[in-house]
């Protein structure tokens, strides 16, 4: 048998399970290189088609090489980098399959029992033995290594480093990490915890959204079994939170993570945190959680600047093997500035249209492709933004929309700023009426309903919501 032949049979096999256009765009680029034992080498042509074929296709791949070599045959990727940065010769770089583990390994913990129930309910499996297994949650490929350091994060990334080398033993606990949307919480959230399982393998590290968290809780209320949820949490060494300000307005869910989060700091657990906005800004969490949240660090991820958009393009076009020239990096580092996932998602639609189309990477495509990511890109806007816009367009400033007067265009310029934040956020009405003027919910409700009305029978009142609504939208 030679590598050829080897290959040709796998082909045949995988010709026929899977579309035309798949086997033409990712089989057919592939060459034999060399069969050595059970394992045979195959050249693709960068990294980026490695990583697709290994998500997609190493099934369909490892069953094809077992008919052909057996079940101990094995697959090893040789990547062809071209001129990769400045080098004149081109290099390969092999890479078996299933290199890298996708998930970290299961932690064994012995968890004591302070009830009289003889099995802990774990909220992540169906409990049997008093022995848990509790799997950390965390996705390695989130590290320190791929997340790029530059003035924008450098305090955030340097506190996380800290807190991974050294976990409950500095004085950032709770280590609270708050930015906007893309800029790397929860890349650096999953990095902390990567590093710790690495320095301490005995170390019970769990990564959860504060979403999953508050369904777990409500379980447990619905079973009877509130104190087997915190007992559980409580024997966690190190607890990584996503998200925490949407337990803005769940009092029950904030009591519960307040006993957990007491117990585990008096013990000299870790606790990180990662949230949209500053303990400052966060609206309807407790006082008395709010406080204990300043206990530690409180570090901002900002939007990255020129150099860093650069650095970040390099880095990821680096990993996929992929060579692009310098003025179209310089394009998109320039042209897509609001966050990093952003910047990412234009890259990877960039190497694919690449790939599919067999074009190189030029600026005319880097344009249409940035245009057609950026225009389809919805911004987030948030309440405060909101109010700001309002107010502005009205002519008053922010306390004054916010205050108690019944004076009528104060009322509806308060109205309008409700409706929006109803239209363009994900708040509850409850959260809406708190951060604007502190009302209930019902007088959100009331206000959208009006602005409704008002809109349909008034016309200056119509021009306003069209004002307002291309100031917020556009």
């Amino acid at each position: 048998m030679t590598a050829q032949t080897v290959w040709d049979n796998c082909l045949s096999f995988i010709q026929d399970n899977i579309t035309p256009q798949a086997y033409k765009t990712w089989f057919e680029p592939i060459r034999a290189v060399k069969l050595t034992d059970n394992a045979l080498s195959i050249q693709v042509p960068s990294k980026f088609f490695y990583e697709w074929l290994e998500e997609h296709y190493v099934k369909l791949l490892k069953v094809s090489l077992t008919k052909e070599l057996g079940e101990h045959a094995k697959l090893v990727y040789v990547i062809r980098m071209e001129n990769t940065y400045g080098n004149r010769q081109p290099f390969t770089e092999k890479i078996p399959s299933t290199n890298r583990p996708n998930t970290m390994k299961s932690q064994e913990v012995d968890a004591p029992l302070k009830n009289k129930n003889p099995e802990l309910k774990n909220p992540f499996v169906i409990p049997g033995i008093r022995n848990l297994q509790i799997e950390s949650q965390l996705n390695p490929n989130y590290n320190f290594d791929n997340f790029l350091e530059g003035d924008s994060n450098r305090l955030a990334r340097s506190a996380g480093m800290a807190v991974a080398n050294k976990p409950g033993g500095t004085s950032f606990n709770p280590l609270l990490i708050f930015g906007g949307v893309g800029l790397g919480k929860t890349h650096l959230a999953h990095a902390i915890g990567v590093q710790i399982k690495d320095r301490y393998p005995d170390k019970t590290v769990l990564y959860i959204s504060a979403e999953k968290f508050t369904q777990q809780y409500i379980e447990s209320v619905k079973k009877n079994n509130r104190n087997d949820f915190i007992h559980f949490y409580q024997v966690i060494d190190v607890l990584i939170v996503d998200d925490i300000q949407l337990l803005s307005g769940k009092a029950g869910t904030q009591d519960v993570f307040f006993h957990i989060f007491n117990h585990l700091h008096q013990n000299g657990k870790q606790v990180v945190l990662t949230s949209d906005k500053a303990p400052v800004d966060m609206q309807d969490i407790e006082q008395r959680l709010l406080s204990r949240f300043k206990w530690g660090l409180s570090a901002e991820l900002q939007q990255p600047g020129f150099e860093t958009r650069v650095s970040i393009i390099k880095n990821k076009l680096y990993q996929d093997g992929v060579e692009m020239p310098e003025d179209i990096v310089e394009f998109l580092a320039n042209n897509i500035k609001t966050n990093i996932r952003e910047l990412e998602g234009a890259i990877i639609s960039l190497i694919a249209h690449s790939s599919f189309n067999k074009k190189e990477i030029n600026l005319e495509l880097a344009k249409k492709i940035v245009d057609n990511y950026v225009k389809h890109t919805k911004r987030e806007v948030s309440i405060d933004y909101i109010q700001k816009v309002v107010s502005d367009y009205f002519q008053m400033d922010v306390d004054t929309l916010q205050s108690k007067t019944r004076k009528r265009h104060i009322v509806q310029a308060r109205q309008l700023a409700m409706f929006f934040a109803k239209k363009l956020t994900k708040a509850s009405l409850a959260s809406i009426g708190s951060q604007i003027g502190k009302r209930d919910h019902a007088t959100v409700l009331h206000a959208c309903k009006t602005v409704d009305n008002l809109s349909a029978t008034d016309k200056q009142f119509k021009k306003y919501v069209e004002d307002l609504n291309k100031k917020l939208t556009m």
